[in-house]
This record gives structure tokens, sequence and C-alpha cells, in this order.
């Protein structure tokens, strides 16, 4: 079965945290196309996964962290540019230069919500998940866990608005039914966590 194929990567514009690159590939048919991807990752890097197959590596760490303590499920609602306005999130965050998947899951919940990790679900895990591929090659560790702790503000960054938040499995419920702004991966969080309560988050 014949398929597209990239022939050329050309960055077109580089920033700290992102950077926008036109891909030209040959499509089934023969012809010669052009796509926009965004990305996190340098040129060098990029050209390597292309070309070199270079295994793709992951930019950040999606975390889906349930309290046992007091049976509730974290989110954060989070004000954010592109949409100017609140949406509510699972915590999340990059991962920074010399970091393992593992502290960042530790520093990003911290920072977000305040909260302390206490076990990964390791059978609940997905190592590497994309969010929307049609636009960025994003790729991100989505982690189950469970955490303990005091929900708190204290360690945001300065950019970050963020409402750290603890949900019940009935306010769950009630929260999808409303029509509120949501990340696709809280929302569907949040769906099995009103089916499923405390059982999505055992082993």
């Amino acid at each position: 079965m014949k398929q597209n194929k990239v022939t050329k990567i050309n960055q077109l514009k580089e920033t700290q945290y992102l950077s926008l690159y036109e891909a030209e590939y040959e499509n089934k048919v023969g012809n010669i196309k052009t796509w926009t991807i965004a990305s996190r990752k340098n040129n060098e890097t990029l050209q390597k996964q292309f070309f070199e197959n270079k295994e793709d590596t992951n930019d950040g760490v999606i975390i889906a962290a349930y309290h046992k303590e007091k049976n509730k499920l974290v989110i954060i609602r989070q004000f954010r540019i592109p949409l100017n306005n609140y949406v509510y999130e699972l915590p999340a965050g990059l991962i920074d230069s010399g970091e393992n998947e593992k502290s960042t899951i530790g520093r990003e919940l911290m920072e977000e919500t305040g909260l302390e990790i206490v076990d990964i679900i390791e059978n609940r895990c997905a190592d590497k998940v994309y969010i929307s591929a049609g636009m960025t090659d994003e790729a991100l560790a989505l982690v189950f866990c469970t955490c303990t702790g005091e929900i708190s503000d204290e360690n945001l960054e300065e950019d970050e608005c963020i409402e750290p938040l603890l949900i019940s499995q009935e306010e769950a419920i009630e929260l999808i039914q409303k029509r509120e702004k949501f990340d696709i991966k809280c929302f569907l969080v949040l769906q099995s966590f009103s089916l499923l309560g405390e059982k999505l988050f055992i082993e």
C-alpha cells in the first residue's frame, strides 16, 4: 500500500519552548505537498527522527493523580493564553534538561497543586501519547499515581494562573455535564473517574 513520504524538513521559526517547521512530502499519488508542524524539538533532533530513525522521546508528562485519603481526583483550572480563558486540565509539564519523567512528575505536581506523589500505578500509565497529531509531534507520558498533602497554589511560577482542585466521583459527574472548557485529556479522565471512581487507580 502506498503512503505519504516526508522528503524534507525546513525550520520556519524557533522560540524558547516551541518551533515551527515546514515538512515537504510526496503524497500517495505522487504529488509534492507541504505541512506545517509545531514541535518542542530542535531542528537537529527532528532531522534525526525523520531521516535517521532516531526514536521519538517524551517532551512532557500528564499527571492523573488520586488523593487516596480524601478519595478525590486532582485536576486544575488554568488560564491559557491561546484561549484567553480558563480551562479544566490535568496537572502537566515539560521535562526540563537533565530531568527524567519521574522527577518531572513530582516537580510539576508540587508546583501546580502543592501535593506529593505516593505511588505511580504502572499498569495504568502510557509511555507515550500524542494529543493533536495533525498539528504537533508533542509526545507526553501519561502517568496515573496516588498523592498526599493539602492543595496549594504557593509554588506557582509567575506566569501560571492555576486553581488546584480535588474532585469527588459525584462532583466529576456534575462537572462533565456542564458547558465548561475542558482539555481533552482531563475530560476523558474525568469521564473514566465518574464511572469507576477509586477503581481507576487500583493496579
